[in-house]
């Protein structure tokens, strides 16, 4: 089934579920910032996705300007930090199976779906 981490405060997320909402497909609803996924969930995510944990990083967020940017950090750690502040989680991801991309720019969605 494919899966969504949303935000639906999120103008790119919402497109992304309006092009999940149109394929007919079905579909799961993961709001991420209520439902955080843990570290293995996570580090899975980023498997599929084919990137190290430093590509999914929202950096232009003010807790990783704050907290993060400029210090040398492990992957781990990384991961740890978007667990802990769910919000540092690009947005929208979508995964199908064993497939998944980060739905930016949204017609990236239509290649997995």
């Amino acid at each position: 089934m494919i899966k969504i981490y949303h935000n639906p405060r999120c103008t790119k997320s919402r497109q992304g579920l309006s092009i999940l909402e149109n394929s007919g497909k079905e579909f799961e609803i993961v709001k991420y910032l209520d439902t955080i996924p843990t570290e293995k969930e996570l580090t899975e995510i980023i498997k599929l996705l084919g990137i190290s944990p430093i590509e999914l990083v929202r950096k232009n967020e003010k807790v990783w300007k704050e907290n993060y940017k400029g210090k040398e950090l492990t992957d781990s750690e990384i991961i740890k930090a978007m667990i802990e502040n769910p919000k540092l989680i690009e947005r929208p991801i979508i995964i199908n199976n064993n497939k998944a991309v980060i739905g930016r720019p949204t017609e990236k969605i239509n290649t997995i779906i």
